[in-house]
């Protein structure tokens, strides 16, 4: 997280949503060498207390998991390269600008036999954004199928104590500069998700 508070004002509630609307992030346990990371797709609980997620079982992250793990899921937004002779103000330097929330906790195996549930909730939370088609759920499988995919994947569940984000958005800049700075960004940003990001700063 960027240490300046100025972007680090959003409140709980703003980041698990952001989080929740995202659900895909980076997960990364500590290691004696280097932190394990792996992307994955998760489900937060309605309180936000947990996020449900599943790894197959070769995953280097699953043989640490004796015990449960200090973990954190980076959960990550739009973000582009802002030029210093964008915001139409002399002595700037060059930026970038993102948004980013951290789900810090405990990571944990969980009982296997809570696969089929997590799946159904994850995938329903997918599938109801490409209505108008009819939802995949693992009743679509052939039972043999099915069988075969349960016995690969394991489920995991990120116990959450902390959540932090950052949404750099030029809040530090005066209001003119900043919005000359979003309209460049929309118009010819580097990074991903320029509309999405352009509008944020227009509202920050």
């Amino acid at each position: 997280m960027h240490p300046n508070p100025v972007f680090r004002t959003a409140g709980r509630d703003r980041n698990l949503a952001f989080a929740r609307d995202r659900a895909f992030g980076m997960l990364a346990v500590a290691d004696d060498a280097a932190p394990l990371l792996s992307h994955v797709p998760f489900v937060l609980s309605e309180a936000g207390g947990h996020a449900d997620l599943h790894l197959v079982r070769s995953n280097p992250i699953i043989r640490v998991l004796a015990r449960p793990r200090p973990a954190r899921i980076a959960v990550s937004g739009p973000d582009s390269y802002v030029s210093p002779d964008w915001y139409g103000a002399e002595d700037q330097v060059p930026t970038w600008n993102y948004v980013a929330v951290h789900l810090t906790g405990l990571l944990e195996l969980r009982p296997v036999d809570e696969l089929p549930a997590l799946l159904d909730r994850q995938s329903a939370r997918f599938e109801e954004r490409l209505q108008p088609k009819p939802p995949w759920t693992t009743a679509k499988m052939t039972p043999d199928a099915l069988d075969r995919m349960m016995r690969v994947i394991v489920p995991c569940r990120l116990r959450i104590e902390a959540v932090d984000g950052t949404w750099k958005l030029n809040q530090n800049k005066a209001e003119a500069e900043r919005l000359r700075a979003a309209e460049a960004v929309a118009k010819d940003g580097i990074g991903h998700e320029l509309q999405a990001l352009a509008q944020l700063m227009r509202e920050a």
